[in-house]
């Protein structure tokens, strides 16, 4: 093929995800988006600083929910322009960025930077961009993620007030380039006024981004929680229009003392679950910015299917006025019809209301036919290149896991995070309980309870100092635990692996009975302070380093909520 016709798009060596992703879009999807108009109807066009830019966290909510405080509350310091208080007084859109130099960098300056991927908000001109500002501060966790704190939503009287600028439009593009949107609300508040009901309709294209948090819980007892809790559903249900609600992290996400601290627990939890869904935010952004350009790539296609039905609709010559508002009136025919012989399923078109808004102020006559040429060229991208760039981000993924913990163990003061402030400490979540109880005692933990679990070995009439397994099962399932968990907390306590429980494995297994109806995890493997005195001399200490059966590597190690760590 001479050079001046080869497809530019037949290029197909990538170096990482990263780079596969810029050149898929540049000479696949582009070329598509550019000639149907796809940026004056949906999305601006990306740039590569989007593809390389770290994971963004975007936090929306009326005002005195806590946003600030929550990023206050993650950073453990205080970050540059910050302000805090009862009245609305976040009247700005602020990126929260790692820089060696703390600093504010104004919207103008930062739209031409090209190493940010803010140069689009441009267009939003200087009415937006006067409050449009980035917070530069040096920060562990600002490494990998960035934190957009928004003005808070206006309600009553002050949301008809107009901001210079169009508030909804900026969420969006802020939503569809964010890994995460964090959705705050208080519980002495949650009415939803008119601008946050039109906020939360403009996330919803990004539903599966959506977190929702509920704040300041500690202000309220645990039976008015349970109400507001309700409350919340309610709401959210009737403005989401979904049968399911996103996930709801329920806490108070600031360093003051408790006010009701009843839900204690619960809050460790809810707050150890959504620190766990951000920290994975710099491991999984490879994926998501895979995900969002399939999402484009679809919703490009329907695109130019949809301009391209207009154009062979409209008159050649006369009555292109009359016809042309009775395709856009009538646009909803144009969907059934490009459904039916496309075979492309309703949601992957655009809300038709938006599309009929935008089409009024356009000249069908400048929109372009088919080409089919360009929609090959997307459905080979979403057939070929996609899987192949999804088979190399699990390589990306354990690279940067090992890269990681290279820069961790290298550095005694990585890790000092909000993320892991609690791990291998008193205060982790089970430091000191279930499994954990006892660390670091000189008594054996198990001797607390020693006497009723003597009382209990007795009646079941050992012979030579053991119990069988038959009658240590009789008296087991008395606790009502599953089969598989008896079997894990026999498999632990029979230590000698005679089949047989002496007078210590006994108590040991009873302990271990104990902790699982508690609520706690078991682990697959015994820890050094749970094992019998009378037994340690049966265990290897030469094994414990070639993966033994028995043993731990931390003084408080970290107790799983899933599967996944071994625990059940």
């Amino acid at each position: 093929m001479p050079f001046w016709r080869k497809d530019p798009a037949k290029k197909e060596l990538y170096t990482s995800v990263t780079e596969g992703l810029k050149q898929v879009y540049k000479t696949k999807l582009l070329p598509l988006e550019e000639a149907y108009r796809f940026h004056e109807f949906h999305s601006s066009q990306l740039e590569d600083s989007d593809f390389s830019a770290k994971p963004m966290v975007l936090l929306v909510g009326q005002y005195s929910v806590g946003k600030t405080t929550f990023i206050r509350y993650l950073l453990n310091e205080d970050f540059p322009g910050i302000r805090i208080g009862p009245e609305p007084t976040t009247d700005s859109f602020i990126a929260i960025m790692h820089n060696e130099r703390p600093g504010v960098v104004p919207g103008n300056a930062l739209v031409v930077d090209p190493s940010k991927p803010f140069r689009p908000l441009s267009k939003f001109g200087n009415a937006f961009l006067n409050r449009f500002v980035s917070s530069q501060i040096k920060n562990e966790i600002l490494e990998t993620i960035t934190f957009v704190d928004t003005p808070g939503i206006l309600a009553g009287e002050k949301q008809r007030v107009d901001r210079g600028y169009e508030f909804s439009q900026v969420l969006e593009w802020f939503a569809d380039r964010s890994d995460r949107i964090l959705l705050l609300f208080d519980v002495t508040s949650l009415d939803i006024s008119d601008e946050l009901k039109r906020a939360i309709e403009v996330l919803r294209r990004n539903d599966d981004k959506i977190r929702i948090v509920l704040n300041k819980a500690d202000s309220v007892d645990q039976q008015s929680l349970m109400r507001v809790y309700g409350a919340l559903m309610w709401s959210l249900g009737k403005v989401l229009g979904t049968p399911e609600v996103c996930r709801v992290y329920v806490g108070s996400f600031w360093s003051r003392p408790l006010t009701f601290d009843t839900n204690r627990r619960l809050f460790e939890l809810e707050t150890k679950d959504l620190f766990n869904d951000l920290e994975s935010l710099p491991r999984t952004a490879t994926l998501r910015k895979l995900n969002d350009l399939i999402k484009r790539a679809r919703l490009a296609r329907v695109h130019a299917l949809i301009i391209s039905e207009l154009k062979d609709q409209m008159p050649s010559v006369f009555g292109k006025d009359s016809k042309r508002k009775e395709l856009i009136n009538n646009l909803h025919l144009v969907y059934e019809k490009i459904e039916r012989e496309q075979n492309i399923p309703l949601g992957d078109f655009p809300k038709i209301d938006r599309m009929q808004d935008i089409l009024r102020n356009m000249d069908f006559t400048k929109f372009r036919p088919l080409d089919r040429r360009l929609i090959e060229r997307i459905d080979k991208m979403l057939s070929e290149d996609v899987p192949r760039l999804m088979s190399m981000i699990p390589q990306e993924e354990h690279a940067y896991l090992q890269l990681n913990s290279q820069s961790e163990s290298g550095n005694a003061s990585s890790g000092n995070t909000i993320f892991n402030d609690q791990q291998e400490t008193p205060f982790s979540i089970g430091g000191i309980e279930g499994i954990n109880a006892g660390i670091g005692e000189h008594e054996w933990i198990v001797e607390r309870s020693r006497h009723e679990y003597d009382q209990v070995f007795v009646q079941l009439s050992p012979q030579n100092g053991k119990i069988t397994g038959a009658f240590a099962k009789q008296e087991m399932i008395k606790s009502k635990l599953p089969n598989n968990v008896l079997g894990r907390i026999w498999k632990l306590s029979d230590i000698d692996k005679d089949g047989m429980l002496d007078i210590d494995e006994w108590a040991l297994s009873q302990h271990l009975v104990k902790i699982k109806l508690e609520g706690h995890e078991l682990p697959n493997v015994l820890p050094d302070h749970l094992i019998p005195p009378s037994k340690r001399h049966l265990i290897n200490k030469t094994d414990n380093s070639a993966g033994s059966t028995y043993g731990n590597n931390g003084l408080y190690p970290n107790v799983a909520s899933n599967n996944t760590s071994g625990y059940i």
